[in-house]
This record gives C-alpha cells, sequence and structure tokens, in this order.
C-alpha cells in the first residue's frame, strides 16, 4: 500500500458489486404454498395479527435459524422441537413442515408452563383447520414479552382465516406480512427468480420469496427478526438449512438497529419441491444457484428492515474491502453500523469520521456458530470468535456518502459538501483496510429522538 499522502481520491471506493441475482419487491407466492393474515383479537388495536403460510400439497422442506437469547420464546421452542421430531438428525434445524402460523401483539416469552401450553394449543388449532398433525406446524410469535395469548380467539381466527382467506394471490402474501407488523412503519417483501434446467435441459424458473417484520430489538445474533422464506426449489431439508445459514451470516447477522437481540428470532425456509428444475444437491450449480436466490432476497428484506428502523430516517450501509478475509470485513462493517455515535452523526449529517474509524478499530469477530453459518472452517471458527478484526490504521481508507475523508491521515474535504451528501434516504460509508481482499457490508440506520421517544412508550 502507497503512503498515505499517495493514496487514490474517492474514486477508488466505489461501491462493492452486487453478484447477486436481482431482487423484486413484490410479494410472489412460489407454487406449492397458500398464505393470508387476518385479525384475532391479540392487539388491542384491532389490527391484522394472525398470519398462517401453508403448504397446497403434503409437507415441504423446513430449515430454521432462532434466537439464541436465554428466555427464547415457548414458539421458538415448539417449532424446534416440531422440527426435530421430523428430522431427530437436525436437532431442531430442519426437518419437515405443512404450515407456518404468526402472531402478532403478544410474544409469549418468559411466560412459563402456561405459555408453553398457550403455543401448543395455538398450533394445534391451526393443525386441525389445516387436517394436519400438530408436529407439522411451525410457529412465530411478536410483541411485547411477558403476555399472554388469547387462545380462545386465535382459535376462533384460524377457522375463519384457513377456512376463506388463504391463497396464492399477492394479496394473500401482503395480508400476511402485514399480520406479521408491530412497530414496523410498513411491510416487507421481496422476490428473486433464477433460471435452471430441467429433465431434457428443459428451461425452467427457481422461485424465492420472503416476507419478514422486525424495526427494533434488532442486532446480529441468529436471526434478529421474524421473516418466512419460500421456494418452489427440490432442496433436502439439511441442504436448504446449509443455505439458509450462510445466507443469514452474510445477511441478517450483519443488520443492526439498536444492539439489542429478541427473545423471538426466528427465520423459517419452506421449500414445496414443485418446480421441475434439477434438484439442488450440495455442491451442485443448482445449489449454489438457490443459495444466492436465498441470499438475495435476505439482504434486501434486511434493508428494508433497516430502512424502517425504529424511530428512523436513513439507511445506513457500511462496506468493507482491503480486509484480510470476509470475516474480518463484515466484523468491522458490524462494528460501524451498530456504534450509537455513528448513528447519532448520521442523524445529525455530521461527517464525524473519527467516530467511524474508532468503531472499526473495536471490531471483534462474532461467537463460532455465526462464523460457522457464515462458511468458515469449525475448528478456525472456534478459534477466531471474539477476536479483534485486523486492521493497520496507516493504510485505512474512509469515504463518506462518496467523498474520501481519511486516508491513513485526515484529507481535507468540504465539510457542507459532505453535510449535504448526507442528507439522503441512504447513506453509504465505504472503508478499505488495506490489507487483503476480504469485503463485506453490514445495515443500520440513524439513532433519532423518535426511537427513544417510541421505547420508552412501549408498553404504556
Amino acid at each position: 500500500m502507497s503512503p498515505a499522502t499517495d493514496q487514490p481520491s474517492a474514486a477508488t471506493l466505489p461501491p462493492l458489486p452486487n453478484p447477486l441475482p436481482p431482487v423484486e419487491r413484490r410479494a410472489v407466492v412460489p407454487a406449492g404454498f397458500r398464505a393470508g393474515g387476518g385479525r384475532a383479537g391479540i392487539k388491542p388495536s384491532g389490527k391484522p395479527d394472525l398470519a398462517v403460510v401453508a403448504t397446497t400439497g403434503g409437507p415441504a422442506g423446513a430449515a430454521g435459524i432462532f434466537t439464541r437469547n436465554a428466555f427464547a420464546a415457548a414458539p421458538v421452542r415448539l417449532t424446534r422441537a416440531n422440527l426435530a421430531a421430523t428430522a431427530p438428525e437436525g436437532s431442531g434445524g430442519w426437518g419437515q413442515a405443512v404450515a407456518v402460523v404468526a402472531t402478532s401483539g403478544s410474544a409469549n416469552a418468559a411466560t412459563g408452563e402456561a405459555g408453553d401450553a398457550d403455543q401448543a394449543a395455538i398450533v394445534a388449532a391451526c393443525a386441525a383447520a389445516l387436517g394436519t398433525e400438530s408436529r407439522l406446524v411451525l410457529g412465530m410469535s411478536t410483541g411485547v414479552i411477558g403476555t399472554r395469548l388469547p387462545v380462545d380467539r386465535v382459535t376462533a381466527g384460524f377457522r375463519t382465516l384457513v377456512g376463506a382467506g388463504l391463497g396464492g394471490t399477492p394479496s394473500h402474501l401482503e395480508a400476511a406480512a402485514t399480520a406479521l407488523m408491530t412497530t414496523d412503519s410498513r411491510p416487507k417483501w421481496a422476490v428473486a427468480k433464477v433460471a435452471a434446467t430441467g429433465p431434457g435441459d428443459r428451461p425452467e424458473t427457481v422461485t424465492v420469496a420472503g416476507i419478514a417484520k422486525g424495526v427494533g430489538m434488532i442486532h446480529p445474533g441468529m436471526a434478529t427478526m421474524l421473516a418466512v422464506l419460500l421456494t418452489d426449489a427440490r432442496v433436502e431439508p439439511r441442504t436448504l438449512h446449509g443455505l439458509l445459514r450462510a445466507a443469514a451470516g452474510r445477511t441478517w447477522n450483519q443488520l443492526t438497529i439498536d444492539g439489542d437481540t429478541s427473545t423471538n428470532d426466528t427465520v423459517i425456509a419452506l421449500a414445496s419441491g414443485v418446480a421441475q428444475a434439477d434438484p439442488a444437491v450440495p455442491g451442485s450449480p443448482p445449489a449454489a444457484a438457490l443459495g444466492r436466490a436465498i441470499e438475495a432476497v435476505a439482504r434486501d428484506l434486511a434493508r428494508q428492515q433497516a430502512a424502517d428502523g425504529e424511530g428512523a430516517t436513513t439507511l445506513l450501509v457500511c462496506q468493507v474491502s482491503g480486509a484480510v478475509d470476509d470475516a474480518d470485513a463484515r466484523a468491522v462493517a458490524r462494528a460501524v453500523v451498530a456504534s450509537s455515535l455513528v448513528k447519532a452523526a448520521l442523524h445529525g449529517r455530521d461527517p464525524n469520521w473519527g467516530r467511524i474509524a474508532g468503531a472499526a478499530g473495536n471490531a471483534r469477530l462474532p461467537d463460532s456458530t455465526v462464523l460457522e453459518g457464515a462458511g468458515l472452517d469449525p475448528v478456525e471458527a472456534r478459534s477466531r470468535a471474539g477476536a479483534a478484526a485486523r486492521l493497520l490504521p496507516d493504510r485505512l481508507r474512509i469515504a463518506i456518502a462518496g467523498c474520501l475523508v481519511y486516508a491513513g491521515s485526515p484529507v481535507g474535504f468540504d465539510a457542507g459538501t459532505v453535510r449535504a451528501a448526507m442528507d439522503a434516504p441512504e447513506v453509504l460509508l465505504r472503508l478499505d483496510l488495506g490489507l487483503g481482499t476480504g469485503t463485506g457490508e453490514a445495515f443500520g440506520c440513524d439513532l433519532t429522538e423518535a426511537y427513544v421517544r417510541e421505547n420508552a412508550e412501549y408498553t404504556t
């Protein structure tokens, strides 16, 4: 690396290229599924609070990733148990499922044995309404911790929703996404389609679609919100789980709003196998293509969540290049977007690069589970978990909203020009560490007075 005085201009720090397939922000129900949302009376406001996504045939391959909070909610524990019941070797990470039921307005966390019984009753009611076994229904909940779910009202809601409210149109998935919301200001959905081949090399298409909620209590830690991903691909549950973990490690585990992980974090992926494309077996081109599509949808949903962070006005994206490897790059990017000082400076349109440098210098790698899920060898993941990311200040370059502000030492820049560039719906912070070829990105938002007000009055 050349001395700081010879550093190239800001033009050498453009946005990182995106190798993933294109994503559309549309609600699409892949073949083999139906969905719907409605009102069960959980929320005092009367807003939609019950969502169901189900197969149109038999069980689909299912995979999940979950919070590791010690107060993991009743739906998290029951969903893991149901996955394990259909595939014991998956230890609750993958299995089979006919449906996912989601309730919003009550987290059903820290509710003891009564909450477990409530969740079991709700899953059983959904299974009965769909004519399937309870172990083939997965659950997720979101809302206030420590509150009980109104089982009778939810059960009645199933009869109405399953009887007439499930379908395969965009409006059906939109209704499900809307019913997931708590403090979200808008529903979130995305879809990616990838070319594939079928028997006799016939052209086929594989679809991956998703919905998500979560704009507070969001921080890296598997998986920092609720999300359901649906695909018509032919893929075994174990393989689907590996693709989902890898995608989450590079997207949802790179998303942070406020530094708090939830008791209810859940991402579930279902694969109907209806598409006639070649199966996605480990190491095959179809598996690689499916993995990229899953990551593309997860990435777009994560960006939507960050942009809609509680009280947020600006989407914050940090992209890092020049790291020793991708794990270090992701750690640095995550540290920058997680910094309260950086988030506050963004809100004030203050080009304070010192806060960015300080946050980068504090970056540490996540725990071994996250590292392994994102692709590191298990032995290396264990040895590097919690280690400081490698960074040399005299090689670091920082650009804010396209303007180089630091290149091994302070760079003269016009603060007014940078402030004006920061006054946008999305602000990119670009860092280059000058040490290798590793790249990574993370997503966050500004920290505002509205965030404090909203969370100061969340239960009152």
